[in-house]
């Protein structure tokens, strides 16, 4: 899940990537278990390779737990950024490349994160994402 905040840049198509070049706990003990299946008789992996191989399981186990408790962190922060943005005066970037004043009226969270509801001088903006949000005025 994408994480977003006040100010950050969106680069859509990179988390499709990465996904496609990572490895996950499941697919490294099958790739392991095949290696130790079809290893050649005669030379058998010697007890330190193996014991390496272990050692760098256990490491993408913890960075795979620091990921997820990573995105819980993100995802708190980025709510907490858009409930600390109730009933302030905002400019948001539209898409036409304009931006428009409005004051945040409700936020609404959703799985792909938190989204503004802005009431402006020209009518009601809403699923308004944090990154749209260019200026925050005391």
């Amino acid at each position: 899940m994408a994480i977003d905040s006040i100010g950050t840049v969106v680069n859509n198509g990179s988390a499709s990537l990465q996904a496609r070049n990572t490895i996950d706990q499941e697919g490294f003990i099958k790739l392991f278990l095949s290696q130790l299946q079809f290893q050649d008789p005669l030379e058998p992996v010697d007890n330190r390779e193996f014991l390496a191989q272990l050692a760098q399981f256990s490491n993408l186990e913890q960075s795979r737990q620091l990921g997820i408790n990573m995105e819980g962190m993100l995802t708190m922060e980025s709510s907490s950024q858009a409930l600390a943005l109730l009933s302030r005066a905002v400019d948001v970037v539209q898409v036409t490349g304009g931006n428009i004043a409005g004051t945040v009226a409700a936020v609404q969270f959703t799985n792909t994160g938190p989204e503004l509801t802005i009431n402006t001088a020209a009518g009601v903006l809403t699923g308004v994402r944090l990154p749209q949000v260019s200026l925050v005025k005391p």
